[in-house]
């Protein structure tokens, strides 16, 4: 028990305060994160109908510099995947497909960025407001355990006992409202992720198509120039 009243004078000490400051940084945080992948996804936007037709029509003209271009000229993930086949083609359907794959990984890592943060704090924030509500508590009832001036234990009034655990459970509210976006954007984002990923492969397929029929040979000028980083 020396131990346990050692760290109940800790928690006492400390308070819960700093709990509360910790989460609203964390909110703060999931916003700036939630924001960021909101502008690079509407950035990275791409109608797939339209580029899949055109794609489509300039590899079966055999014009594949046309198709380097189209594609060369577009952020979204599935050009990426799709120029990275293109520079590859003169080597066969083998190794685009090699390197589409390639490609594919690092356009999912670069979507993916910052969605650990988002899932952690989904998962752990209610865990931070629970710590406080337990803090708050322990004062509460730590409180309700001294005596009053005449000498009587327990003469602290119950409304303020009431008032204190009430104060307390703030933090676990806090706690929620923090989680609950965070993991609604997160399932948002992945999902958006997924989707792009399941359009980079069709893309992908519809190149290899082609190119399983024939095989092409680019000039050495229509290597496309690095995509700018995000």
């Amino acid at each position: 028990m020396h131990l346990v009243s050692h760290l109940k004078t800790v928690l006492l000490d400390v308070q819960a305060g700093w709990v509360m400051w910790i989460l609203l940084a964390l909110s703060a945080a999931s916003l700036v994160v939630m924001l960021e992948r909101a502008l690079a996804f509407r950035r990275l936007k791409v109608d797939l109908g339209d580029l899949s037709r055109r794609l489509d029509a300039a590899l079966r003209a055999g014009d594949y510099r046309a198709a380097l271009e189209l594609v060369r000229d577009s952020r979204s993930p599935e050009a990426a995947v799709v120029v990275a086949g293109l520079q590859m083609a003169d080597l066969g359907p083998a190794s685009a497909e090699k390197a589409m794959q390639g490609a594919m990984v690092i356009e999912r890592v670069r979507l993916e960025r910052g969605l650990t943060f988002l899932g952690t704090l989904g998962n752990n924030a209610p865990f931070i407001g629970l710590l406080g509500t337990v803090i708050g508590v322990i004062e509460a009832f730590e409180s309700l355990g001294k005596p009053d001036p005449s000498g009587l234990p327990g003469g602290i009034a119950p409304q303020t006992i009431m008032t204190g655990i009430s104060e307390a459970l703030v933090a676990t509210a806090v706690g929620l409202f923090v989680a609950i976006p965070s993991v609604v954007a997160y399932n948002f984002f992945t999902r958006r992720v997924q989707e792009s990923m399941a359009n980079g492969e069709a893309l992908s397929d519809l190149l290899l198509a082609h190119l399983s029929a024939e095989a092409p040979a680019l000039p050495a000028d229509a290597a496309p120039a690095p995509r700018p980083s995000q």
